[in-house]
């Protein structure tokens, strides 16, 4: 079967690794050097799964530039483009899940479309009666950044927004191209599948946001917060997961998936869902004030990226926390080897670590490494438990 994947972001490779094992897939997107370096078996992003398969599997993938040549007798279309949340006009912006939409209805070929970026709720019906289409579904995805191929070979569950033939078949691609027995596969409408994305994101930054404020009351209230979390977390209705304090939520999901939830809250009463926005928020500025009273000249920041073995730093959290120094009239360095701009954000880049180390005063670590215990008595992290 030939699929098409439009879009290869940590959604978008993830899955045509993942179908390329027993089908043709065609990647599309609208980078070059993207397209070229997929087409030499080199990932364009950083995880060790899709690197793995990429050396060592037999993989009937190809990248292209070119839509209609993705496009053309596909059975399935995976629209993985990048959707963000525009906070200024309060609205998720879906224009290039809609670019993809508009390039497949205008090649006029018998082909599903299976939505897998993260959109609002109510989307795909918004679709089809924009459109007059009906060839279009949404199947939500649960990766995690640099694990993403992982995650697709041990799902937690499937999930698929229609009770359809053609639903079931989708499904049962991605679960036949698992390594995962008896995977859980769940059919519902794609309103249902949408919201299910969001909502499980935004508990997802819930619990990120309870284990930040505790620590943050640990560390005011001068409490070990490591010791408060390990009794919390032996509760097996708790457990020790997804517990590690932190900056902040953020990367590419979660930040953009709280707000949107929010929106959709428009007129529906809440008081949780606003909470876990402005928590972040709280969370940040608290960092910032932990590292003011410390009365630094220079502030080094330790990586941009958002955790371990990951190469992005998108809406990652110390980036509000440098916003917020640099408001305070504090100078920021930062030392992010996979950056080769000699600025980010008006903040010098430094690749020299010991460089770097001489002119910080302090040094903010989201995720704490072994670098840096050369200079432990300068470093400030909330990484309690050296895991993400």
């Amino acid at each position: 079967m030939k699929i098409a994947v439009a879009g290869t972001g940590y959604v978008g490779l993830s899955i045509a690794t993942l179908l390329s094992q027993k089908n043709e897939v065609v990647a599309l997107d609208v980078v070059p050097e993207k397209v070229k370096m997929i087409n030499k078996r080199v990932s364009p992003i950083r995880d060790k799964e899709i690197e793995d398969f990429f050396e060592n599997k037999e993989l009937n993938l190809k990248a292209t530039l070119d839509y209609k040549e993705a496009f053309k007798d596909a059975e399935f279309v995976v629209i993985s483009t990048p959707t963000n949340y525009d906070d200024e006009l309060n609205h998720f912006d879906t224009s290039t899940v809609e670019d993809i939409i508009q390039k497949v209805i205008s090649m006029k070929i018998d082909t599903t479309m299976v939505v897998k970026s993260t959109i609002p709720v109510g989307f795909i019906e918004r679709m089809k009666e924009k459109y007059d289409i009906d060839n279009i579904m949404f199947s939500p995805e649960f990766l995690r950044e640099g694990k993403a191929l992982y995650d697709n070979l041990y799902p937690s569950r499937i999930i698929v927004g229609e009770k359809s033939e053609r639903a079931t078949k989708f499904a049962n691609l991605l679960k036949e191209c698992s390594l995962k027995e008896d995977v859980e596969v769940k059919f519902m409408n794609s309103t249902e599948a949408e919201a299910v994305k969001l909502f499980a994101n935004t508990y997802l930054a819930l619990r990120v946001s309870y284990f930040n404020e505790l620590d943050t009351y640990a560390e005011l209230k001068g409490l070990n917060a490591k010791d408060i979390i390990d009794g919390i977390c032996l509760d097996p209705r708790i457990g020790s997961h997804y517990n590690n304090p932190s900056f902040g939520y953020g990367g590419y999901c979660l930040p953009k998936d709280t707000k949107q939830l929010l929106a959709n809250f428009d007129d529906v009463p809440q008081n949780i869902i606003r909470a876990i926005v402005k928590a972040n928020r709280t969370r940040k500025r608290h960092i910032t004030d932990m590292v003011m009273d410390k009365d630094p000249d220079v502030v080094g920041v330790y990586r941009l990226t958002m955790k371990k073995d990951s190469d992005n730093f998108r809406a990652s959290a110390i980036q509000g926390v440098i916003e917020r120094l640099k408001v305070e009239g504090i100078k920021v360095v930062i030392y992010e080897p996979t950056l080769e701009a000699e600025e980010f954000n008006g903040c010098k880049v430094m690749n020299d670590f010991n460089r770097f180390a001489r002119k910080s005063d302090v040094i903010i670590a989201n995720r704490y490494d072994n670098k840096l215990e050369e200079v432990r008595d300068k470093v400030y992290t909330r990484d309690l438990f050296s895991k993400d």
